[in-house]
């Protein structure tokens, strides 16, 4: 079962007694921790029959006999027990779980982390409770993450634009939503995001950044490369050499991979690599355009000058001087 799931039957008024949501991915189990907050009960309930607890505050035994409580001027109890994987003893909440009251809902958020399968506790859970187990996106599923997003809030946005979003926040779909909500509110009618409202609204470049370094890299346009290099240089925060690195290493990594794909298909090289059908002919192309040696030796260059970053064999070159000096030799 899926978060999505869990709320669709919440909104038909179909409840289970306990919920236990863990995993990776905190982005799902919050959504589904917020509607249960906000959602489940009227303003007048909530006085009386919402109860929220911490795991490194509050003992098992307190949270129970709360369980156990029935609801006052309400159908229903709402308990939330947040950072459940801080509470000591958590093991002794099978006592409730075993049998709950059907009055009450349990919504256990056990973050980062799984419960140990082969434990009598989790095998509990498991046969008494709705369980979700959420897993961290894969990077080549955050464009589409976010695609599917969008649409559900009636929007598009162009290739680029999605790049430079994902680019700019990451895999942190908490920002990712934050970020689409900050600029919906700047859209007034429009139903398309480009790149000109990403740089508008999010304050970062659409013509100066890691994601155009790496089109840059990958074109062997040296001249590009050492405009956006310069932007961070005055910019420090548009591109800091930390990020940077990581950032192309990974693009070199997945240049590499496309040698080993054996298909010409775009989409098939595409699932191989790990990477977004939108911007696969990036990956492609690079790989044609340096060979197999070439991406070798990129990617060497890129570990030395990783190590280089941090003080290793380099004493006061700066970290633009740095990145000016890697992306003439990788494309030499």
């Amino acid at each position: 079962m899926s978060t999505e799931k869990i709320i669709n039957d919440w909104r038909k008024n179909s409840f289970q007694p306990v919920y236990w949501l863990e995993g990776e991915e905190e982005y799902f189990i919050d959504k589904a921790v917020m509607y249960a907050e906000k959602q489940l009960l009227n303003e007048s309930e909530k006085d009386f029959n919402l109860s929220i607890y911490y795991g490194k505050d509050t003992g098992w035994n307190e949270v129970v006999n709360t369980c156990q409580q029935h609801p006052m001027f309400g159908n229903r109890k709402v308990v939330i027990l947040k950072e459940a994987q801080q509470m000591r003893e958590i093991d002794n909440l099978a006592s409730y779980i075993e049998k709950p009251l059907t009055t009450t809902l349990f919504i256990v958020a056990y973050k980062g982390k799984k419960l140990d399968a082969r434990t009598k506790f989790a095998k509990l859970v498991k046969d008494k409770a709705v369980l979700i187990s959420t897993k961290k996106l894969r990077d080549d599923k955050i464009p589409d993450w976010t695609m599917s997003l969008l649409e559900a809030k009636g929007l598009t946005i162009t290739p680029k634009g999605l790049a430079l979003l994902n680019d700019h926040v990451g895999s942190n779909l908490t920002r990712i939503e934050n970020e689409i909500n900050k600029i919906t509110l700047n859209l007034a009618d429009k139903k398309k995001i480009t790149e000109s409202d990403i740089e508008n609204y999010t304050g970062v470049s659409k013509d100066f950044n890691v994601f155009e370094l790496q089109r840059a890299l990958a074109d062997k346009d040296l001249a590009k490369c050492i405009r956006i290099i310069q932007y961070f240089d005055a910019n420090p925060k548009a591109g800091p050499i930390q990020m940077v690195l990581p950032t192309l290493y990974v693009f070199f990594s997945k240049v590499y991979m496309v040698f080993g794909a054996e298909t010409a298909q775009p989409k098939a090289i595409a699932s191989a690599i790990g990477v977004s059908p939108f911007f696969v002919d990036d990956y492609v192309k690079a790989a044609r355009l340096y060979t197999f040696e070439g991406v070798e030796n990129a990617l060497l260059l890129l570990h030395q000058y990783n190590l280089k970053s941090i003080g290793i064999g380099n004493v006061n070159t700066s970290s633009a001087d740095l990145l000016k000096e890697m992306v003439v030799k990788i494309i030499a």
